[in-house]
Formats: structure tokens, C-alpha cells, sequence
């Protein structure tokens, strides 16, 4: 079921899904490293890059339910 989710969907919704789990991921090493480290500047960043993460899964939603109303029957 889930690969058939994956399938259908649209390129643009699989580059926005890809590219906020890619920022969510660096931010979180970035944080974990900026708290063992205890490098402020560096924690502020990876709260910026986790951010903008959740922001792109948010378009990503956005577009999906934009495909979903493309696809319904008129």
C-alpha cells in the first residue's frame, strides 16, 4: 500500500518530501553535535535548519492535498 502511495505521487511532492527529511536530518546531527560541543552558534543554526525542514514538510503536505483535489472526480 504504501509503495503504491509512493508511486502515484507526483515528482515535485517526492523532491519536497525528500529534501525536508534531508533538512530535518542535518539539523538534528548538527544539534547533537552543537550540544556535546557546546557551540552556541552552531545550535541556533541547526534550529534554523530544522526549521526550515518542517517548513518544506509542511509545502510538501500542501502540494499533496493539491494532487489529491486534482484527482477527484468533477
Amino acid at each position: 500500500m504504501l509503495n503504491d502511495f509512493w508511486e502515484n505521487a507526483s515528482p515535485l511532492y517526492r523532491k519536497v518530501v525528500l529534501s525536508g527529511m534531508a533538512f530535518l536530518g542535518v539539523g538534528i546531527l548538527l544539534n547533537i553535535v552543537a550540544n556535546l560541543g557546546r557551540i552556541q552558534w552552531l545550535l541556533f543554526a541547526s534550529m534554523a535548519i530544522i526549521a526550515i525542514g518542517l517548513l518544506t514538510h509542511l509545502a510538501g503536505i500542501g502540494i499533496r492535498v493539491r494532487d489529491a483535489k486534482r484527482r477527484l472526480p468533477r
